[in-house]
């Protein structure tokens, strides 16, 4: 009878997925699920897989309030978060969960290799430990469950842990260890030298340490640089506070600190235009459809080369617009005269020939980037040349 309620309870597991969840921050991303979920909920083996981010509820209400979450959140680019939520079994971290006599003898192993004066845990090579082994005790730190127990014990038993040595452990990924950023937010030094990491971008998992030291050596992403620079650079990325990568010393991060008691002054136009090419552009821009495309295009928002974004605009519904921008009078551009706002994230602009490589008629292509998606202002222009660009309007939408 015991034995089928386990099995049972077993059953009773709905597995949450998050397309492309392997681009968020995993605090960002919980934080942001639970403070949209009407029922609170407590996720079980967070992990990333592929793409994909995904942990376990087993409280069936919690599900059902998890299903209405999808959508409801946005990223950083303005684009709505998809969440999945089917019935599962038990996670593997549950379903292999250790046994109350392996945990108490892998806390008495990890007691014995901290160090109290330098707060600091070597786990090195820690499946072939002799006190574990001699008592037929797998502890193979790529499995989430051994992970998850090992970082529990370090919750309890070391809160101030300062460095963590994991080096030797053939570790290929970083899931397991990405919740150390909860269970031991101090630790200012980590060593994954001599694993068997191949990317990069496994190192993402576990950024919200503020490590200042880091031990990589030994892992085959280290020879997927072109250079040294790159390979600091990559791994600066996740950890910008960082002053010693393998043993050696870094440059000291460059760190801008706004004083956020300080005023910015407003932003004054310095160059005024014809009023008639501004009112020509704004009721363009009010009466066209170009606006609520750039709003609205997944695709569009989802490339990142402006190569690629403009052959997008030619070959959808977006040409009749943009020819109709030909009757406009004719404008010539000065690069230097254009003013950019600090709200505005990015400005670009391009020439384009209307017809071919032999017209001596062009297209002016204007990008602007701001944080909720892309505006893109088309005007006809003869080419560059030194007169100044008039202040045109921008219909943000």
């Amino acid at each position: 009878m015991r034995r089928n309620t386990q099995d049972e309870n077993m059953r009773k597991w709905f597995k949450v997925t998050i397309p492309y969840g392997i681009k968020y921050d995993k605090a960002w991303l919980m934080n942001s699920i639970q403070s949209n979920c009407s029922v609170p909920f407590t996720p079980v083996d967070f992990h990333y897989i592929r793409n994909r981010a995904c942990f376990f509820v087993q409280v069936a209400s919690a599900a059902s309030a998890l299903k209405d979450v999808s959508y409801k959140i946005y990223d950083d680019e303005n684009q709505k978060i998809c969440i999945f939520v089917n019935h599962f079994t038990a996670p593997y971290s549950v379903k292999n969960k250790l046994k109350p006599g392996q945990m108490e003898m892998l806390k008495l192993t990890m007691n014995k290799r901290y160090n109290v004066s330098q707060q600091a845990l070597d786990l090195q090579n820690l499946r072939f430990d002799p006190d574990l082994m001699g008592r037929d005790i797998d502890i193979i730190l790529n499995r989430r469950n051994c992970m998850a127990a090992t970082l529990k014990i370090i919750e309890r038993n070391f809160p101030e842990l300062l460095s963590l040595n994991l080096c030797n452990n053939k570790l290929y990924q970083l899931d397991g260890l990405s919740d150390i950023t909860e269970k031991a937010p101090k630790v200012k030094t980590l060593n994954l030298s001599k694993n068997k990491l191949e990317s990069a971008w496994e190192l993402g998992k576990v950024k919200g340490l503020k490590l200042e030291e880091l031990w990589l050596e030994g892992n085959p992403l280290c020879s997927t640089f072109l250079d040294q620079s790159a390979y600091v650079s990559a791994i600066r990325d996740c950890f910008p506070k960082l002053l010693r990568l393998d043993g050696r010393e870094l440059s000291a991060p460059v760190i801008v600190d706004i004083d956020s008691s300080e005023t910015m002054k407003p932003c004054k136009e310095n160059f005024t235009g014809s009023e008639t090419l501004k009112h020509l552009v704004l009721q363009f821009l009010q009466q066209s459809n170009l606006c609520k495309y750039f709003k609205d295009s997944r695709n569009i928002k989802i490339l990142k080369d402006p190569y690629l974004q403009r052959k997008l605009l030619k070959h959808t519904k977006c040409p009749r617009n943009v020819d109709s921008l030909s009757a406009l009078p004719e404008t010539q551009h000065d690069f230097s005269s254009i003013l950019v706002d600090m709200w505005c994230q990015t400005v670009n602009t391009c020439f384009l020939p209307r017809a071919g490589p032999e017209s001596q008629r062009w297209w002016c292509l204007l990008s602007l980037k701001w944080k909720d998606g892309l505006r893109v202002l088309i005007l006809p222009s003869c080419g560059p040349s030194s007169l100044p660009l008039a202040a045109i309007p921008v219909c943000a939408s």
